[in-house]
């Protein structure tokens, strides 16, 4: 690959420049148009005194120096380097810069209505004069599928509007604010997406809509929300086909499970009937994990039905319910219909209210393996919110197979992983002053282009199980003392949060900072 452009080089008397290791950072970007770089594969390498050092793939390109020249402002030194290597690096920077620019000429959305009909609408519909303010407003869409968000929040404050992306459930600033006086025609665009109602500023309002984008259906959650300053907004996304091929693979493993945790929560899952509870606060995969416990015990002699809100993902195989409150389909109802569909297995999203957990609760008892969610911090507070339910006790204890409690962890990114060094009061504020981690080598991400800055791509799963036994359940029953549950779940070898942290910081996986984000110092 490198010899072809080295021989290149050398014939045109240019030097050669490797660029496999190569980040575009948003500096270099900004030195010259993007359409011009795809357009003849080219890339700024950096800027010395009045010189602007650039990367060809095609030395014929030569000739076209002096429209380059004019367009950066400077004097251009040209260096050759392989097509792949930059082709590779355009391809990641377009997306990362993409909102930044007016790229929507092949870019056609079509969203399609909410209801049972078969409406669809381009978007050239619904504003005739295809303004720059609406094409904003698709690039910022299409980009945050492309960088993998999981939501969208436009910001209003005094005098300008902030689009974020929230990516492995961190926010990041989207693109450069955006004046004040733009705020209502781009919060118009979303309502008018979402079939809300553009006049009503004074309250919330909730909606969703789809678009067709690559041939694919994606599902988007719109909330606005009045503030101080104007309307706010948050677009959740639900990219359910995009997701529906690695379910096909999905397993615990697949996810982050391991060692003692895995092994007891697949025993747990396999058992002919009983409750699997899974814990934690809101965005910290308890629904996936449920999915991949689903697609781990599938077969073709059960049938699993599932009451979820909403449906995040589709798995083939699986009758799927998606809860309606407008219409009278709650979680307690719906969980009395699906009893007379004759389940094996049922997962029921969550459990919100005593009516559901007693119904969940009978189900277990009487011959149905049932998983489901609750909101609560660790496993031992599950036990608190179920009591404070009113629940029947000892049918709870009789009914649970496990409790797992989890939070996602942010992976350092493998491009940009460095060590790291943590000062001495840092590790002693993280309760690590003790236990041998002042030689501790540490790393961390310095930030690239893959992970778009950040230092960190992709999460994993951290997890803590507390298996039934006897003695657990007569401790519950019994309402004895927390400190006296943890003391018994600990006896049964369950290791708790933290640990399961430390571990991964043990293995170079993560950061020091955000194993503290996500759970509580010992």
């Amino acid at each position: 690959m490198g010899a072809h452009a080295q021989t290149l080089a050398t014939q045109h008397g240019l030097s050669y420049r490797d660029l496999s290791d190569f980040d575009l950072s948003g500096d270099l970007l900004s030195l010259m148009p993007v359409e011009y770089m795809i357009k003849y594969t080219c890339l700024p390498l950096g800027v010395a005194g009045n010189q602007l050092l650039v990367a060809l793939a095609d030395p014929e390109l030569l000739s076209h120096l002096d429209e380059l020249e004019m367009l950066a402002e400077r004097r251009v030194t040209p260096v050759i380097a392989d097509r792949e290597h930059i082709e590779r690096i355009l391809k990641e920077s377009q997306s990362s810069r993409r909102v930044l620019q007016d790229a929507t000429s092949d870019f056609r959305l079509q969203f399609e209505s909410t209801d049972d009909d078969d409406e669809v609408l381009d978007a050239s519909r619904l504003v005739n004069d295809g303004s720059p303010l609406v094409r904003l407003v698709d690039t910022t869409i299409y980009n945050a599928l492309e960088r993998r968000a999981s939501d969208i929040h436009i910001e209003t404050a005094a005098d300008q509007v902030r689009i974020k992306f929230r990516i492995d459930g961190v926010l990041y600033q989207a693109l450069e604010p955006i004046d004040k006086r733009h705020h209502v025609t781009i919060i118009s665009r979303i309502k008018v997406m979402s079939q809300l109602d553009i006049a009503e500023k004074r309250i919330p309002q909730d909606g969703r809509f789809k678009l067709r984008i690559k041939g694919r259906v994606i599902d988007f959650r719109v909330s606005i929300m009045p503030t101080i300053h104007g309307e706010d907004a948050v677009i959740r996304i639900l990219d359910k086909e995009s997701t529906t091929e690695n379910f096909t693979s999905l397993n615990l493993e697949v996810l982050g499970f391991e060692g003692d945790v895995l092994r007891q929560l697949r025993r747990s899952i396999r058992e002919p009937y009983g409750m699997v509870l899974v814990t934690g606060p809101t965005g910290s995969g308890k629904t996936t994990t449920l999915y991949a416990c689903l697609t781990e015990i599938q077969n073709p002699e059960d049938k699993i039905v599932t009451i979820e809100d909403p449906v995040e993902y589709q798995l083939p195989g699986v009758t799927q319910i998606p809860i309606n409150e407008k219409k009278g389909l709650t979680f307690a109802r719906g969980l009395r219909s699906i009893l007379r569909h004759d389940p094996d297995k049922i997962m029921v999203g969550e459990i919100r209210d005593t009516e559901t957990a007693q119904i969940a609760i009978q189900s277990a008892l009487t011959g149905h393996l049932v998983f489901t969610t609750v909101h609560a911090n660790n496993v031992i507070d599950v036990i608190g919110r179920f009591v404070n339910m009113g629940v029947d006790l000892y049918n709870f204890v009789s009914a649970l197979n496990g409790v797992v409690a989890q939070r996602l962890v942010r992976l350092i990114c493998a491009r940009c992983k460095q060590p790291q060094s943590i000062p001495a009061h840092e590790l002693e504020a993280s309760g690590l002053s003790q236990t041998g981690f002042r030689e501790f080598a540490f790393f961390h991400g310095k930030g690239c282009l893959s992970c778009h800055g950040t230092g960190y791509r992709g999460r994993t799963v951290i997890a803590e199980m507390l298996q039934v036994n006897d003695d657990v359940r007569q401790a519950i029953v019994e309402r004895r003392r927390i400190a006296e549950l943890k003391q018994l779940a600990q006896q049964t070898g369950m290791r708790f949060l933290r640990q399961a942290a430390l571990d991964l910081l043990k293995k170079g996986s993560t950061t020091l900072h955000e194993i503290n984000k996500v759970t509580f110092i010992d």
